[in-house]
């Protein structure tokens, strides 16, 4: 059993490291629009591809035309934050019982 502990032990310190990449180029990104970065700059290109698959779901549920100010970074890092207090923690303690 303590192999299956040790797997869900490892997808869990992955997911944990992968959100937190994830929660640090939502900011970076969120930083660069309040300048005007160069669009054809391959690191901004790379932020661009990268973060807007996952902040597109939250601009439907609340565009930024109706306010003028884009919140769907706010709410994506929520998500992040809420995903890894319950999500990563869930399996960690998931992880503790099995070994």
């Amino acid at each position: 059993m303590f192999v299956l502990g040790n797997l869900v032990y490892a997808l869990a310190t992955i997911l944990d490291y992968l959100l937190t990449i994830l929660n640090w180029l939502i900011i970076i990104r969120a930083l660069l629009s309040w300048v005007n970065p160069d669009p054809y700059n391959a690191l901004v290109q790379f932020l661009y591809k990268t973060t807007e698959p996952i902040l597109t779901p939250f601009r439907r549920i609340m565009p930024a035309y109706a306010m003028g100010v884009d919140f769907s970074p706010i709410f994506v890092l929520i998500a992040i934050w809420f995903t890894k207090l319950f999500l990563v923690r869930t399996l960690f303690g998931i992880a503790a019982r099995i070994v």
